[in-house]
């Protein structure tokens, strides 16, 4: 498989890219990942890259997005940090790999079992990692059930993931709200901003409907 090109990318629409990475991920669970030289892509990609989707995960490391979505070099924009939220370096980054770059969509994705996520239910604290822990703080709010302050922790597993998948949703509505850029195309229909969850059980990405 030969890396994108500048007219592979172009005719890729923002609904054909999610189909790309869902084709991707069921090749990579059905382990039988597309044949690649990584290497000819890294020589294909030296004098430019077109990728054409942008991938906003967790830093885990169970959760590669070039992985499992079975893609190659110059084939994703991978911006990872813990508990997959935003801040203006972060969209700053995301701002360049759509507009700029040209991908064509935009997935947050959260994962189960998540440690920032499970740290923000017990209201950890150390050091910077306070600060980002409270970002998600809001998700942990969100979610209703169970109503029991002994059951809202990261020993109750169902509790973590419900509180991942608001997480992922919250992202969604902080990246329209504080990037105009971002938003501006989504309302063009030059991309699509999308959220998943990735099961690391199962190797499963599970796209929300959008």
């Amino acid at each position: 498989m030969k890396a994108q090109t500048k007219e592979m990318q172009e005719a890729i629409t923002p609904n054909s890219a999610i189909e790309l990475l869902k084709e991707g991920n069921s090749r990579f669970v059905a382990a039988k990942m597309a044949e690649r030289d990584l290497l000819d892509q890294v020589k294909d990609t030296a004098s430019g890259q077109y990728p054409f989707a942008t991938v906003l995960s967790c830093i885990d490391s169970r959760v590669s997005a070039e992985l499992i979505f079975d893609q190659g070099v110059g084939d994703i924009f991978s911006a990872r940090v813990a508990g997959n939220i935003v801040n203006e370096d972060i969209l700053g980054s995301i701002e360049f790999a759509c507009k700029l770059a040209g991908t064509k969509v935009l997935v947050v994705l959260g994962h189960t079992a998540c440690g920032a996520v499970k740290g923000a239910c017990d209201d950890a604290k150390m050091g910077n990692l306070t600060i980002l822990l409270h970002k998600i703080k809001a998700a942990v709010r969100s979610v209703n059930e169970p109503e029991n302050q002994s059951s809202r922790n990261s020993k109750n597993i169902d509790f973590v993931n419900e509180v991942a998948r608001k997480n992922v949703l919250l992202t969604i509505e902080d990246t329209r709200s504080l990037s105009p850029v971002l938003k501006e195309m989504e309302d063009n229909g030059e991309i699509k901003i999308v959220g998943a969850m990735y099961d690391i059980e199962t190797g499963k990405v599970n796209f929300f409907d959008s």
